[in-house]
């Protein structure tokens, strides 16, 4: 047991190793981009943003130009609750990095012949597929999430400290607020949610890497596609001749969806009663989202897909063990 865990955190830390600048400066990237940009922005808008001074109940007042002083508490909370929310643009940045990289993780090492090598150590194919589904599904996320955090935290204080220099001092508010505290833990709570909903995408990429010869993209993306087009196609002609209907709708949410959109964080707040998203209004209520998302696992059809992305992460396994051919 142990040898084998050494064995996965070996194989992980190499995956990570060669892939460092997908997994690590890309985020980085963006996140060095949201600090110059969003950062230097609100900065700027601060910095040309009166302050008014005016008496209520005697007592002199400082207020950010248009906004009153009843403001205050609220404008805190927002920030409080919704800091993470600044992030979203690395969160994007995740679904496409995790897909390209399942669709190289074991094409790649076929067509340079590195596979001769890596079958030379004494580690299994089960353990070489796993862990690459492990960096996909575990360890990207994590590392995005930790960016993500790091990122928020630098982009609040400095909005907190713009504000306090006009004479508007939030800090104290925020700190005071226990979801400042409780919001990465938040953010952390989807992670399962997420595993279980970008299964199926993994394994088929991973399938489709395992036994593709060339044009891996092509093969990943255009056999769902040209499945649905055919259906559709198929179902338009049935039903000129005998009004049934295949649902090609039911094929394309169930199936395609499920199988290459599965990667983007938060595709299961399609599933959500989106009147019960609409009706905040005071930054994001993290125990309430947390509710309606885990909500989506009483659906059947999520955890079919997700036995089916275990299926297709299986059937790569067994395929990487005999399809060594360049």
């Amino acid at each position: 047991m142990n040898t084998h865990m050494s064995t996965m955190k070996w194989l992980i830390r190499r995956e990570l190793w060669e892939h460092k600048g997908a997994f690590v400066y890309a985020p980085l990237a963006v996140a060095a981009a949201l600090v110059l940009l969003l950062g230097g922005g609100f900065l700027y808008a601060l910095a040309t943003t009166g302050a008014l001074h005016f008496q209520a109940n005697g007592q002199q007042v400082i207020t950010i130009e248009g906004v009153p002083p009843e403001m205050y508490a609220k404008a805190a909370a927002i920030a409080a609750s919704s800091y993470l929310a600044i992030t979203a643009p690395l969160f994007l940045v995740l679904p496409v990095v995790v897909f390209f990289y399942c669709l190289a993780a074991l094409h790649d090492e076929r067509r340079d012949r590195s596979i001769l090598f890596w079958k030379s150590l004494p580690m299994s194919d089960q353990e070489t597929v796993l862990s690459k589904a492990a960096v996909a599904l575990v360890v990207a996320p994590l590392l995005t999430v930790a960016i993500g955090i790091a990122t928020s935290l630098v982009l609040l204080v400095l909005g907190l400290l713009a504000s306090a220099v006009k004479g508007v001092n939030l800090i104290a508010p925020v700190l005071a607020n226990a979801n400042f505290y409780l919001s990465p833990l938040y953010l952390l709570s989807f992670l399962p949610l997420y595993i279980v909903w970008a299964l199926p995408t993994v394994g088929w990429l991973l399938l489709v890497s395992s036994w593709a010869r060339s044009k891996v993209f092509l093969w990943a993306v255009g056999v769902p596609v040209i499945a649905l087009a055919l259906l559709a196609w198929f179902d338009f002609l049935v039903g000129r001749f005998s009004g049934l209907s295949l649902n090609v709708k039911w094929f394309g949410e169930e199936v395609v969806a499920r199988i290459l959109g599965g990667l983007m964080p938060g595709i299961w707040f399609g599933e959500v009663n989106g009147r019960a998203l609409a009706e905040q209004n005071a930054g994001l209520d993290g125990p309430m989202l947390i509710g309606l998302s885990y909500g989506t696992l009483t659906s059947p059809a999520v955890w079919i897909a997700a036995a089916a992305g275990c299926a297709m992460i299986y059937g790569a396994i067994r395929l990487r063990r005999w399809r060594d051919e360049g």
